[in-house]
C-alpha cells in the first residue's frame, strides 16, 4: 500500500470512504478532478496508459450498458410492467396475434442485477479516483511511476489473494447474492399462479404476504403456526435422538472387552454408503398400508387390520422420526468415536476408584466433553434437520393431507410446504415470505445457542 493512502485525518486516524474521496477532489490537481467525470484520465495524462485506457473503457461498457440495456427495466421497477403480452384476432391474417409486452419477472431480475453492477462500479470509479490521486501524488513528490506491469507482477504476488478470490467472489454474486435478493423481493409481490408474467403481470403489494402469514388471512396463518410448531418438534427430536443413540452406540463399540470392533464400525460405514434416498425409497414402500411390513404382521397374526405407517398423522410423525434414526445414527457414531477415543483414561480410572458409577462418569466426563466439541455440529445438525427436506418429501411427501391446513399435510416441514407452494401450485410470492421466515429462525437459532455455548466462551480450553 502506498504511503499516500488512505487518506488519514490531521490525527493520522482512517477515515471513511466518502470524506476521503471528498478530500481527493479537494486536493486535487485539474487532471485528477477531471478523473470523477472520465474514469482514468489522470493515469493517461501521467502516462499510465495502459490503466488508464483500461479504466476509461470500463466506464463506456457501463454507459452502454445503462442506456441499451438496463435502463428499459430500472424505469418499471417501481410497477415491475403495465403493459401484458396481449392476443388479439387479425382480420388480416385470420389468425389470433400475440403482442409482446412487459415482464414483471425480467423487470425484477434485471433490475436488481442492474443495481449490483452500479454498486460495482461506484467501486471500480473509486479505485480509479484513488489511482489518479496516488498517480499525482507520485509526479509531485519526484517518484517514477510503476509500470503497468508491475502492477500485474504485483496481483499474481503481494496481492495474490485478491486475484485468487476475484472469480469465486463473482460468482458468489452472481449465483448466491443476485438469487437471494430476487427470492426476498418476491415475498413483496403478487407472483402467484394468477400472475404469471408476461400473460398477466404481478406488482408490488407490499407486507401482505407477512400479514397473511402471521394474523391477516386464518387458513394460511393457522397452517403455518401448526407446520412451524410441527417442524421444532421434528428437528429437536431428530437432533436429540440421533445425537445420544449414536453417541451410546460409539460408547459400546469402544467398551473394553467388546470384540471386532472394527468390524462393528465398518458395518455401520457400509450403510451410509448407500445413498440416503434409496434407503428413504425403499423405507416408503416397506411401511405402506399394503407394503412387506403389514402383509408380513397380518401372516403372523399379530395385527388383524394394516397399521398406517404414513397415512395416519401420528402414525407417520412417530415414523419419520424413527426413520431418521435408522438413517441418522451411524454419522453420529463415527463422528463421537473419534472423540471418544481422544477423552484421557486417567480420567475414568480416577473417577472408578473414586466409586463413580458409569451412570455418573457418562454424565461428570463423557458427557460434558463431547458437547463442549460438538456444539457447532449439533447447531448445523438442527438447522439442517428443520430444512430436512428429504426425510419428509421420501417417506410421507408431506401426507396425510388434511383440509385445516393450505396446500400442506400433518408432516409438511416449512421446507417442505415451501416446495409445494413452489413447484405445485406457482405460489412464489407466499413461498418466498416463508423462505425469508425460515433463514431468521435458523440464523437466530444458531447464532444465540452457539455464542451461549461452552464452544464458544471457552474456545481457549480446547486441547
Amino acid at each position: 500500500m502506498s504511503k499516500f493512502l488512505p487518506i488519514v485525518d490531521e490525527k493520522g486516524f482512517k477515515i471513511n470512504a466518502f470524506k476521503e474521496t471528498a478530500l481527493i477532489f479537494k486536493r486535487g490537481d485539474g487532471a485528477t478532478k477531471l478523473s470523477f467525470l472520465l474514469m482514468g484520465f489522470g493515469c493517461i495524462k501521467r502516462k499510465q496508459y495502459i490503466k488508464g485506457l483500461l479504466y476509461l473503457f470500463m466506464q463506456i461498457i457501463f454507459i452502454a450498458y445503462m442506456v441499451g440495456f438496463a435502463w428499459q427495466y430500472l424505469s418499471n421497477i417501481g410497477t415491475l410492467g403495465t403493459e401484458s403480452m396481449k392476443r388479439e384476432w387479425s382480420e388480416a391474417r385470420q389468425i389470433y396475434v400475440r403482442t409482446p409486452g412487459d415482464n414483471s419477472m425480467l423487470i425484477l431480475l434485471f433490475s436488481v442485477m442492474s443495481i449490483l453492477l452500479i454498486i460495482a462500479f461506484v467501486l471500480i470509479w473509486r479505485a480509479s479516483v484513488r489511482s489518479c490521486y496516488l498517480a499525482q501524488c507520485y509526479e509531485k513528490n519526484g517518484i517514477k511511476q510503476p509500470a503497468f506491469k508491475q502492477e500485474i507482477k504485483a496481483l499474481l504476488d503481494k496481492r495474490f489473494h485478491m486475484t485468487m478470490l476475484a472469480i469465486p467472489g463473482l460468482m458468489v454474486m452472481a449465483f448466491t447474492v443476485l438469487p437471494i435478493i430476487f427470492m426476498i423481493l418476491i415475498a413483496f409481490t403478487n407472483f402467484d399462479a394468477n400472475h404469471q408474467p408476461p400473460g398477466k403481470l404481478f406488482t408490488w403489494v407490499g407486507l401482505k404476504n407477512f400479514t397473511d402469514v402471521f394474523w391477516k388471512d386464518p387458513l394460511i396463518s393457522s397452517t403455518f403456526g401448526k407446520i412451524l410448531v410441527w417442524t421444532l418438534v421434528w428437528a429437536v427430536f431428530a437432533t436429540i435422538t440421533n445425537y445420544f443413540f449414536g453417541m451410546i452406540l460409539a460408547i459400546m463399540i469402544n467398551k473394553k472387552g467388546v470384540r471386532l470392533k472394527k468390524m462393528w464400525r465398518t458395518i455401520f460405514v457400509v450403510t451410509i454408503a448407500v445413498p440416503q434416498f434409496v434407503s428413504l425409497m425403499l423405507m416408503s414402500q416397506i411401511l405402506h398400508d399394503l407394503g412387506p411390513l403389514n402383509l408380513m404382521l397380518q401372516k403372523w397374526g399379530f395385527i388383524d387390520r394394516t397399521i398406517p405407517f404414513l397415512t395416519d398423522a401420528t402414525y407417520a410423525r412417530i415414523t419419520v422420526i424413527l426413520v431418521n434414526i435408522w438413517v441418522g445414527i451411524p454419522y453420529t457414531m463415527l463422528i463421537t468415536s473419534g472423540i471418544l477415543m481422544n477423552i484421557p483414561a486417567d480420567l475414568y480410572e480416577s473417577a472408578s476408584i473414586d466409586g463413580a458409577t458409569p451412570a455418573r462418569m457418562f454424565f461428570s466426563i463423557t458427557l460434558p466433553d463431547m458437547l463442549f466439541v460438538t456444539t457447532p455440529y449439533l447447531i448445523t445438525t438442527f438447522v439442517g434437520n428443520i430444512n430436512n427436506f428429504n426425510v419428509i418429501y421420501l417417506l410421507t411427501k408431506g401426507g396425510p393431507l388434511v383440509t385445516d391446513y393450505y396446500q400442506a399435510g400433518k408432516t409438511d416441514l416449512l421446507v417442505t410446504w415451501l416446495y409445494k407452494l413452489t413447484v405445485d401450485k406457482q405460489n412464489y410470492s407466499l413461498a418466498s415470505t416463508i423462505g425469508i421466515f425460515v433463514f431468521i429462525v435458523c440464523a437466530s437459532l444458531s447464532l444465540i445457542v452457539y455464542n451461549m455455548s461452552g464452544s464458544a466462551k471457552r474456545e481457549e480450553e480446547f486441547q
